[in-house]
């Protein structure tokens, strides 16, 4: 079986959650006889590794464009880093040609979804969605900076309609979601829709190997401190500036912490702001950013398993993939309260939850946390039970290669009904 997918984005340097799922899907289904063809868009790429592509996958890029006339290049560069709706002339074709193809996923919605899903129904071949980001379970806050207008002129709007690319959720023969909110809000909106929820997986073995030493010599500031990381892009979704604002008050009752950030910038504006931020408040001494590490870096790894606890401080966080990690490498999380860290942590079982408008309520999260090392390991090992049983990567490939499999036979029955 082959099974084309469709990225919006892909470049190693600025590793995401979304790329980690991916490589770990690919990981898992290709010893299960499925051959995996990625098309992603052209783009700046200086990395010396391409993980997808050590998974065994084949990867091709095709030009893509921002649409709309009178953004500078810094604007387009941003709204490609975290979300911009693409238009590509190249794809269709690029498609149309993998006759090969057993199945279209596209992994993004808007104009390149379109396009997939285009080809998918001509070509007659099932199409898979999956929602990475979240589309109906976004908190109002997200939505309304998505709802800001972004100036210029947007001339990608009628190819939009033409491709019908607003249609990608309802005409999908299945949608994957990462968490059972989405997936409810998605089959209310779109009654009788086969929804998934696929939760991303985690190679267990990768993050119970010792990788602590590789971390105190990359990172030698954090050696003798306790340390409270947070992963992921600089970017404000994922609310960084919200722990560095944080930080004086952790500092002033816990004097030996010091706050990792590991991430990519992907807002160059708001990673300018944190550093500024972080000279204002004097915390130059109590914070590290380490910048982009893929996601089996050992260094990023060992510093997973020596943090005294994995902080997600995010608005929205549709999974979330980090806590997963966290618990493989038995480290403790203390994570917003989102429906991702929601569905997965319990209080008082294997994690801490805690609201971004309420600080203080963080603040007593990291003073138990640090006060008491048994319920911390007890919440770590909980949750590495959980990820180890239920989240592994091979435990989540099997599942998405039945589906595969489901909706293909699906596809084949109805065609051979047509031919009668």
């Amino acid at each position: 079986m082959t099974v084309v997918h469709v990225l919006r984005k892909y470049n190693p340097v600025e590793w995401g959650g979304t790329e980690s799922a991916l490589q770990r899907l690919f990981d898992g289904l290709q010893p299960i006889g499925i051959s995996n063809l990625v098309y992603c868009p052209r783009g700046p790429t200086s990395c010396s590794r391409d993980p997808l592509a050590e998974t065994g996958c084949t990867i091709k890029r095709f030009r893509a464009c921002v649409p709309v006339w009178g953004l500078s290049r810094e604007q387009k560069n941003q709204m490609i880093s975290v979300g911009g709706n693409l238009m590509s002339f190249d794809l269709p074709a690029a498609l149309w040609r993998e006759s090969d193809a057993s199945l279209i996923h596209t992994h993004a919605l808007g104009r390149l979804g379109g396009i997939a899903l285009s080809v998918a129904k001509r070509r007659r071949l099932p199409c898979v969605v999956t929602i990475h980001g979240g589309v109906l379970d976004i908190p109002d806050q997200l939505k309304q900076s998505f709802e800001q207008p972004i100036g210029g002129f947007e001339w990608g709007k009628l190819f939009g309609l033409l491709l019908q690319s607003r249609r990608v959720l309802a005409d999908a023969d299945a949608v994957i979601t990462c968490n059972h909110r989405e997936a409810d809000r998605v089959q209310e909106k779109f009654p009788g829709k086969r929804v998934q929820v696929q939760p991303h997986g985690v190679p267990i073995v990768v993050f119970s190997k010792d990788c602590r030493k590789q971390a105190d010599e990359a990172y030698p500031r954090v050696a003798g401190k306790r340390v409270l990381l947070s992963v992921g892009r600089i970017d404000p979704v994922k609310n960084q500036l919200w722990l560095i604002e944080t930080m004086p008050a952790i500092a002033e009752r816990h004097p030996d912490v010091v706050l990792v950030l590991a991430g990519a910038c992907t807002d160059q504006q708001y990673g300018a702001l944190i550093e500024r931020r972080i000279r204002e408040l004097g915390l130059k001494d109590k914070t590290l950013l380490t910048g982009g590490l893929a996601p089996d870096d050992p260094r990023l790894i060992g510093l997973v398993q020596r943090s005294a606890a994995v902080v997600l401080p995010s608005i929205s966080e549709t999974f979330g993939l980090v806590i997963l990690e966290a618990w493989a490498a038995r480290t403790a999380v203390i994570s917003s309260r989102t429906s991702g860290a929601s569905a997965l942590i319990k209080p008082g079982e294997n994690g801490w939850l805690f609201e971004l408008e309420s600080p203080e309520s963080f603040l007593r999260a990291v003073d138990e946390l640090l006060a008491d090392q048994t319920k911390r390991d007890r919440f770590a090992k909980a949750g590495h039970e959980l990820a180890r049983t239920q989240y592994d990567t091979k435990v989540i490939a099997g599942k998405v290669r039945d589906l595969y499999s489901e909706v293909i036979e699906e596809k084949n029955a109805i065609r051979h009904s047509a031919r009668r």
